[in-house]
């Protein structure tokens, strides 16, 4: 299944907000659990991940470190601040907003059953 760019573009940040949640992480690791997160039907690219992230840290919703871990290489960790974690609880209100309108979409459309076209040229 192919995941449009725009629900994909409409979805990146509540969730690398919703990872950073869980503890701070960096750029491939952050791909990589997306990845898993979504059974590989989320594939994304540096190209869409860094811009973002580099845009999360401008509005104050993350923040940056180098850091090398014992044995590892250097890498640039993120972690979502307190304004981040606002944002995070008001992009899940709005997301379940959403969610719960295309539930009742659904669940209302699978039940409706088609209108009958007037026959148009019959006695009228």
């Amino acid at each position: 299944m192919h995941i449009t760019k725009d629900l994909v573009a409409a979805s990146a940040t509540p969730l690398v907000l919703g990872i950073l949640a869980e503890g701070e992480s960096y750029g491939y690791a952050i791909l990589k659990q997306v990845n898993d997160l979504s059974g590989g039907q989320l594939e994304w690219t540096d190209g869409l991940l860094y811009p973002l992230l580099h845009r999360l840290e401008r509005l104050g919703h993350v923040e940056s470190a180098w850091e090398t871990p014992a044995g590892g290489r250097r890498r640039k960790y993120y972690r979502i601040t307190d304004q981040g974690r606002a944002e995070l609880a008001e992009q899940r209100r709005q997301w379940a907003a959403v969610v719960d309108a295309l539930w009742g979409v659904w669940s209302t459309t699978q039940s409706i059953k088609p209108i009958a076209v007037p026959a148009w040229g019959s006695g009228l």
